[in-house]
């Protein structure tokens, strides 16, 4: 899918240096499923533009920041209790599995006026553990509680607001950052954005649950 017979127009210069790396990582395949998804005939992004320290590209800025090391961050006008975002969550590997979660709803929901990766990944991972958590049955408590753990990879999608953020732990280093930050406004608008150290990890993941 990368590659220069990919490269989206302006992927050079201005804009911003063109990064087919994420390309090979579990979180670029898990933004994908949730466009899928939730966005459903969406064009699909071929690659993302890195973002450097000093010279983000045009159209970058609020309400999204940079947060050193970690990556990026949201600003959020607004935050309420008892909004029920949609969410997919996804598991991979058998022996030792990694789960991920997709959530589409209102940043508000997060509850948190700044999101960066911890905010991010609490949230994924209290709505991992209530989404496997069988109320009637007290054996589906170590269940969720190792699935909430296990969570490694998030992507939430703010279709009105038109921002997305992504949060990843890093397998070999345990790093938690939100490498990837995604507009989804109309054509002209719709770009992903990514800071960082490039890595390349895993295979691709499988449904395991739903809830919308």
């Amino acid at each position: 899918m990368d590659g220069d017979a990919e490269k989206p127009r302006g992927a050079m210069g201005p804009r911003g240096e063109f990064a087919p790396d994420v390309t090979g990582r579990p979180i670029w395949r898990l933004l994908l499923r949730g466009l899928g998804v939730y966005l459903p005939g969406w064009e699909m992004p071929a690659g993302a533009l890195r973002v450097r320290d000093g010279t983000p590209p045009d159209g970058f800025g609020p309400p999204a920041y940079l947060d050193g090391d970690a990556g990026f961050g949201v600003q959020i006008p607004d935050r309420r209790r008892g909004l029920e975002p949609d969410r997919e969550i996804y598991v991979r590997g058998r022996e030792n599995p990694s789960f991920g979660i997709v959530v589409a709803g209102p940043s508000a929901a997060i509850g948190s006026r700044v999101v960066d990766a911890g905010v991010l990944m609490r949230f994924a991972r209290r709505l991992t553990f209530e989404e496997l958590f069988d109320t009637g049955d007290p054996d589906s408590v170590p269940y969720a509680v190792r699935g909430a753990r296990a969570v490694e990879n998030v992507v939430f999608l703010d279709r009105a607001a038109g921002i997305g953020l992504c949060a990843e732990v890093d397998p070999q280093t345990r790093v938690l950052s939100c490498p990837l930050y995604v507009r989804l406004g109309n054509p002209a608008e719709r770009t992903v954005r990514t800071y960082g150290a490039p890595r390349a990890h895993g295979a691709a993941a499988q449904a395991v649950r739903s809830h919308s």
